[in-house]
């Protein structure tokens, strides 16, 4: 069974390393420690939908890595056809974002729910017709400014250890995800993990 998992951010290298791509960050780094490459849309056969993403598969999980180009708060105008495309439920796609509602590196994850303010969040539940999906959260700490200019703003050098570090932890238990199914026991595995400490 293919799952479909969605790191969302906005294209261009203007954005890199701004709080709100570091859904894009975990995705670019698990595609690498599997050994696979991001592809243009146009080399997804038999797909005809829109063609604004990057996308990488592999088989062994049995899974698509998605990043909409469209930018964040357009998403589920790619999220949605792909989806359609590869046959994939609700209950097995997993969007992977920044929440500032939580402090910096620390991740959540949650079977369903809705959008908490986050526009590609928001794109995605409205084309999809359903917030009964799972999520991954990667806090990135409350704003200092308003929320709009935060987001932007990229990582300082004495954040960047832990933005670095949310991304390999929330690599892993993507991976598990994967390769179990499982996300209740993914979510009890992860947060007591996460959570030691705090």
């Amino acid at each position: 069974m293919t799952r479909l998992v969605v790191g969302l951010g906005n294209p261009g290298p203007e954005y890199e390393w701004t709080r709100h791509n570091i859904g894009f960050h975990v995705l670019d780094r698990l595609v690498r420690h599997e050994g696979l490459l991001f592809r243009s849309a146009r080399e997804l056969e038999g797909y005809s939908g829109p063609k604004a993403f990057q996308v990488a598969r592999s088989f062994d999980p049995d899974a698509l890595y998605l990043k909409p180009e469209t930018f964040m708060n357009r998403s589920g105008e790619v999220v949605a056809p792909v989806a359609r495309y590869a046959g994939v439920e609700p209950s097995d796609i997993l969007l992977v974002y920044d929440d500032l509602d939580l402090p910096l590196g620390q991740l959540r994850i949650r079977p369903h729910g809705g959008a908490g303010g986050q526009r590609g969040m928001s794109s995605t539940i409205e084309a999809l017709g359903t917030d009964r999906f799972p999520r991954l959260r990667i806090g990135i700490g409350r704003p200092r400014t308003d929320a709009a200019r935060h987001v932007l703003e990229r990582f300082t050098d004495k954040e960047m250890p832990d933005a670095e570090i949310s991304v390999v932890e929330a690599g892993e238990a993507i991976l598990d995800w994967l390769k179990s199914g499982d996300l209740d026991a993914c979510m009890a595995r992860y947060h007591s993990r996460w959570n030691q400490g705090s």
